[in-house]
């Protein structure tokens, strides 16, 4: 039976800024040693050559070693998955999940948070925007899945993942092998791994069937409503963080999920924060939430028709500013005004994750709060 949930989140003041981690620690609300994983954000450019996440990563690595006792190498396995970029009013913040103190709290049969985490096969760079992706990525849900006692693929309502992307050093390892990669574009690759490995995720819940390798990256009818990926240069395989919910195991935090349709759909976040279990009035607002909502998750995408609800956008024509980081602020700006917190985890490059031009949500509440 797996063991009951902390979920917190705590901002970050600076680029190598860990304190919110070590007071959760040093207070007791969990031990160093019980941190299961941190999901964040990092106020780099989001691209290719973001080094804050590798900074964000090693001040949180830094604290969990410090404090704790596990040593090292095995702190190195803890998934911490940092998403750049904080464009608009997005604010740099990390959710810590952890294992509860044991005795904190009393087995429930209410549908409660549990968490599991694996790590997949290596990811060689011929993999990426392949089928050998979508599989190695596939078996690593699945391990993730039996970690958190998570039996019914519906009860899985958030699966966060860090995949590498391409860049030159391994391109040329691969041509070196014998090997060709899907892309030589760095930044492009970035998009690919994302989506090769929300099909994955789709493979491994039954959301889609194993897809093709045509399919990869193209066919947009194909995606996952729980998938949340994020790539970068700090890893070689697949950091997999599975949330859902499990009865029997008590805590305070529940999960619920739901999609956007768009970039403005404000009431895909609302559908989501009312699956994790809040009672909400038919028009809710910031304040209806007190201090119940612990975090939402999101994924992004600027429509690839260029538009949103019929009207024109040049985000895809733009040579000046990224559509990565115009729709970032789109939809964190939507985001924010909904949970009245602009600390909101959204991530761009959501191909294969949610519909096309929308995004799937995750929400984290506290029941007790």
């Amino acid at each position: 039976m797996p063991r009951p949930i902390e979920v917190h989140k705590v901002a970050i003041e600076s680029v190598t800024d860990a304190s919110g981690l070590a007071r959760l620690i040093d207070d007791g609300v969990f031990a160093a040693d019980d941190v299961l994983a941190v999901i964040g954000k990092t106020e780099g450019n989001g691209g290719v050559n973001d080094y804050t996440r590798i900074l964000a990563d090693r001040a949180f690595r830094e604290v969990l070693t410090d404090r704790g006792t596990r040593g090292e190498d095995a702190v190195k396995q803890v998934p911490l998955v940092w998403s750049g970029g904080t464009d608009g009013v997005i604010s740099p913040h990390a959710t810590v999940f952890a294992y509860a103190p044991k005795g904190r709290y009393e087995p429930s049969d209410e549908p409660r948070v549990t968490v599991g985490v694996a790590m997949s096969e290596v990811l060689l760079p011929e993999d990426i925007g392949r089928p050998a992706m979508v599989r190695k990525v596939a078996e690593g849900v699945r391990e993730a899945m039996r970690s958190a006692g998570i039996t019914d693929p519906a009860d899985v309502h958030y699966v966060q993942t860090k995949t590498p992307l391409l860049v030159l050093e391994t391109i040329n390892d691969a041509k070196a092998r014998g090997h060709d990669v899907v892309t030589e574009d760095t930044l492009k690759s970035m998009d690919i791994s994302n989506s090769t490995t929300a099909l994955g995720i789709a493979t491994a819940l039954g959301e889609i069937e194993e897809p093709t390798a045509e399919q990869i990256h193209a066919d947009l009818s194909l995606y996952s409503s729980v998938a949340s990926c994020s790539s970068g240069v700090e890893l070689d395989r697949a950091q997999i963080v599975v949330v859902g919910n499990v009865r029997g195991v008590g805590g305070r935090f529940r999960a619920g999920h739901s999609v956007m349709t768009d970039a403005l759909d404000a009431d895909g976040i609302w559908a989501a924060i009312r699956s994790a279990g809040l009672d909400l009035p038919e028009r809710p607002h910031p304040s209806d939430l007190g201090d119940r909502l612990v975090n939402v998750f999101l994924k992004c995408e600027a429509d690839p028709s260029g538009s949103v609800r019929g009207r024109r956008n040049i985000m895809l024509d733009d040579s000046d500013v990224h559509w990565h980081r115009q729709i970032k602020a789109t939809v964190g700006g939507v985001t924010a005004a909904v949970t009245g917190d602009p600390a909101v985890f959204v991530s761009v490059a959501a191909v294969h994750q949610g519909p096309s031009g929308g995004g799937p949500v995750a929400a984290v509440v506290d029941l007790e709060a």
